[in-house]
């Protein structure tokens, strides 16, 4: 009988998936060795390096893989509570024992290994999230339950972030893909975008200019929403002739040395006890919204100097308006960028081949194995190669959240769709970062990088994801 329950396993297993995880780890070992490779080493075994300590790791994770898909899914579901609160106490645990390495908090050091608990904190947190939002009374629709949500991905994101660790902290930023999925109002993730868009545009325009940016956005999407575009002008021409009317008669009556920006500010605040008098006659609540969003919009923006100064870290403000191309020292904080995009650069179409990488050869470019270890796919591969290997991790997004789809049960479908948000997240923040499109907030690519922690935590990952499609497929066959 468990011979026949495990052949009937191991024919509904998503081999496709398990091959593309297998050339991945395979690659991502290849350009480890590539990064750190020297002559003088004894050999690829060589537990000294870099290279040699991943073999390990891989060892252990491809043992894993196997025990997880030997396991009975079931317990995943009885242990997701469970394994969350272990790995909260360890997270907390890690604030007073943990070792800090780049100025992070966040490492657990047992002799010669080093353990990074943040790692696998999502993986249970993709657990519990699924684990909760599975069950009868959840609805995503109701604030108690969407409170619940927030507190389960909010505990370790707090922790992480007292730990000084922004980056993972931010991973946790993919379960709202998942919260999508499952029917969350998508305006949330509209007003999330128009805040990052905030945020960038406060440092690349004017004060005038963004204000000015904000009442056109406005006064068109209601123009948009109810019509009326005639009183939408008069509206316009009225802000603007106030406007004008406060900056001269200020300035040249008064005397008073009224900036562009507060007459347009003041302009508009009067505006707006006319606007609200005639949404509240004529009962257009439509107005009510837009109104809102611009006095919300605004606050936000003056909040923006205040959370820049005082809340982000100097080293993140420098790689912020260098990725805005505000400021830019190629031998302080963009160095590391710099030299990334030099080394993919170097590649061209084809690449220079594998070990003949100069640009990581010699060390020109910082923490090539690990969060910049896309650079020596770019270097030695080339366009062609680094193609692929977006390639590969797309398909894998991609069966993952077939997976997601095939499930039978909320569980799985929860579990399925946030581990394939992680691995998006990851893809896109790496490679985004290595050539300069995204902030570097020091994640890993996921197989690529050097380490165990994220190793075996992606593949914990993966293959639970696999288990549990697995059952649902198995249970077709003996159907």
């Amino acid at each position: 009988m468990v011979s026949n329950r495990n052949s009937t396993l191991v024919s509904g297993v998503d081999w496709v998936t398990i091959l593309v995880y297998a050339v991945l780890v395979f690659l991502g070992w290849l350009n480890i060795y590539a990064a750190v490779y020297d002559e003088s080493h004894a050999g690829i075994f060589d537990l000294g390096q870099r290279y040699g300590m991943q073999m390990v790791w891989i060892g252990v994770s491809f043992m894993l893989a196997v025990v997880i898909l030997l396991v009975d899914d079931k317990y995943w579901h009885m242990l997701a509570y469970p394994l969350y609160w272990i790995t909260i106490l360890i997270l907390i645990g890690v604030l007073f024992v943990g070792k800090e390495v780049n100025g992070a908090r966040s490492w657990i050091v047992i002799g010669p290994v080093a353990l990074q608990p943040t790692e696998l904190v999502k993986f249970t947190t993709a657990l519990a999230l699924a684990r909760y939002m599975s069950t009868y009374s959840f609805s995503i629709h109701k604030l108690s339950c969407l409170l619940q949500v927030g507190l389960i991905l909010a505990l370790p994101v707090g922790i992480i972030m007292l730990q000084n660790d922004t980056g993972s902290a931010l991973v946790y930023g993919a379960f709202l893909f998942v919260l999508y999925r499952e029917g969350f109002n998508g305006w949330v993730y509209v007003a999330a975008i128009m805040l990052v868009l905030l945020f960038v545009f406060s440092f690349l325009l004017t004060p005038e200019t963004l204000l000015i940016v904000l009442i056109l956005v406005c006064v068109t999407g209601e123009g948009i929403a109810n019509g009326r575009w005639r009183l939408k002008l008069i509206y316009l021409a009225g802000v603007a002739l106030g406007a004008i009317l406060l900056y001269f008669g200020g300035n040249l009556l008064l005397e008073s040395h009224l900036s562009v920006n507060a007459a347009v500010l003041v302009s508009v605040g009067v505006s707006l006890l006319f606007v609200a008098a005639y949404a509240y006659r004529n009962r257009l609540r439509n107005v009510w919204m837009y109104v809102g969003l611009f006095c919300g919009s605004l606050f936000f923006t003056l909040t923006v100097d205040y959370v820049f100064d005082n809340v982000l870290q100097v080293h993140q403000q420098k790689r912020i308006l260098d990725l805005l191309g505000l400021e830019s020292d190629l031998k302080g904080w963009g160095y590391n960028v710099n030299q990334s995009k030099i080394a993919i650069g170097s590649g061209g179409f084809f690449g220079k081949g594998f070990l003949n990488g100069t640009q990581t050869k010699y060390n020109f470019v910082p923490e090539q194995s690990t969060d910049f270890i896309f650079c020596t796919v770019g270097e030695e591969w080339g366009f062609v190669g680094s193609a692929a290997v977006a390639a590969l991790f797309c398909l894998l997004i991609l069966r993952l959240m077939k997976m997601g789809e095939r499930q039978q049960e909320p569980f799985g479908r929860i579990y399925c769709y946030s581990v394939a948000a992680i691995f998006f997240f990851h893809v896109l923040i790496n490679i985004g970062m290595t050539i300069g499109l995204m902030p570097v907030i020091g994640i890993p690519l996921p197989f690529f990088s050097y380490g165990g922690s994220s190793l075996i935590a992606f593949t914990v990952l993966l293959f639970v994801a696999v288990r549990l499609d697995a059952t649902k497929r198995e249970t077709i066959i003996n159907h």
